[in-house]
């Protein structure tokens, strides 16, 4: 009997989570950040979403949770993505920096570039790049294909020729002051006109 699409897609679906899952124990395991007994910050979402969210390093909640995006960057995404009525099923996000250093220039060279192993497993269709420091990792990554990606906020660019990319303010520093929010905002928005422009398959 021919194969279907939907176990096609069910059999790409168990290998992202396995790889995943191996990203995850290769992390945990990782000896080069000095992080003392605190655990890596791991990537969370869908493993094969179309919206792949990347931000520079961890808050004190999420490293608490060991999660990327838990706590108020994560709420306010949340409320942003719904009022864009994009499906939170379509979202991954994670880290450059995965591990809570005391300062991030500590973070190993070796676990940065992990993010570009991310990006092979998930296969998004666009990377939200949210600061500048997360964007020059990103720009630092030897990404199959890949080419710089500018500061301009809320303009779509290409990353690779499958992948495109939309830069915003850090949400980070966009949660406490209204000029901030504004143009975090103005920025992130453009990702409910991509998402709509999406081909229904």
């Amino acid at each position: 009997m021919p194969t279907t699409d939907d176990e096609i897609r069910e059999k790409y679906l168990e290998r992202a989570i396995r790889e995943l899952n191996t990203l995850t124990q290769e992390l945990q395991a990782c000896p080069h950040c000095p992080r003392g007994n605190l655990m890596p910050v791991l990537g969370s979402g869908h493993p094969q979403a179309d919206i792949f969210l990347l931000k520079h390093a961890p808050t004190a909640s999420e490293i608490e949770e060991g999660v990327a995006f838990y706590g108020r960057s994560g709420t306010a995404l949340m409320k942003s993505l719904k009022r864009l009525q994009i499906d939170p099923l379509a979202v991954y996000g994670t880290l450059c920096v995965k591990c809570p250093v005391p300062d991030t220039a500590l973070a190993d060279e070796a676990c940065i570039a992990r993010v570009a192993q991310e990006l092979a497993i998930v296969q998004p269709k666009i990377v939200v790049v949210m600061g500048e420091d997360a964007l020059g990792y990103l720009n630092e990554l030897q990404i199959p294909l890949g080419t710089p990606v500018e500061a301009t906020p809320g303009t779509v660019q290409r990353l690779t020729p499958s992948i495109e990319a939309l830069y915003v303010p850090d949400i980070d520093g966009a949660l406490d002051e209204e000029d901030a929010k504004r143009a975090f905002w103005s920025a992130f928005k453009m990702l409910g006109t991509w998402y709509a422009d999406l081909p229904p398959y």
